[in-house]
Formats: structure tokens, C-alpha cells, sequence
């Protein structure tokens, strides 16, 4: 065992002034290790069903709003084609699609 080294795998941080200090003086070396909890509740446990569910209601937003422009130019298509088409005529009731812009 090499004297300047405190020993063991846990506190080869300790300077090796501090410990040859602590070793001549008798002073006790006190080595604080943080303690995991196995029970606690880790930040991805939280973060991913909310990235998750965020990711779904984004895509559903996403369709809507598709759906939307498509039924948006539907509509413009469907107005332009009537209005070229003019009035429609069925055994004598005439039905015109569209009005004229100046109506």
C-alpha cells in the first residue's frame, strides 16, 4: 500500500496533503457520499409521456389543419367551376350555382 494514497477505491480524491495531515494528527478523514433514493421519481420518467402525448396532439392539430385546406380549396373549386358553369336547367326550374361578384 503506497502511504501517500488513502486507501481503498472510495477516496482516491482526497490530496494527499489532507490525508498525510490526518494520518500524523489522528484526525478523522470524513467521506461524504450523496445517497441515491431507488424509489425517486427521474426527470425522463416524467419528460417522456409528456414529449409522447405533446408529439400526438401536435400531429392531431396537424390534420385538422389539413383537413381544413382541403376542404378550403374543395370549396373555391367547387365556386369557380359553378361560376363557369352558369344556370342549371331541370324540366323548367332553373338553378344558377354561383353569384356574380357584383350581386
Amino acid at each position: 500500500m503506497d502511504p501517500n494514497h488513502p486507501p481503498g477505491i472510495i477516496a482516491p480524491h482526497i490530496p494527499v496533503d489532507v490525508w498525510n495531515r490526518a494520518q500524523a494528527t489522528g484526525q478523522p478523514v470524513v467521506i461524504v457520499a450523496p445517497a441515491t433514493n431507488e424509489n425517486a421519481i427521474t426527470l425522463r420518467r416524467i419528460v417522456v409521456p409528456f414529449a409522447i402525448a405533446g408529439a400526438a396532439v401536435l400531429g392531431g392539430w396537424g390534420l385538422v389543419a389539413a383537413l381544413c385546406f382541403l376542404l378550403d380549396a374543395a370549396a373555391h373549386t367547387f365556386t369557380v367551376i359553378a361560376g363557369a358553369a352558369g344556370p342549371i336547367g331541370v324540366g323548367g326550374i332553373t338553378l344558377k350555382l354561383a353569384r356574380n361578384k357584383g350581386a
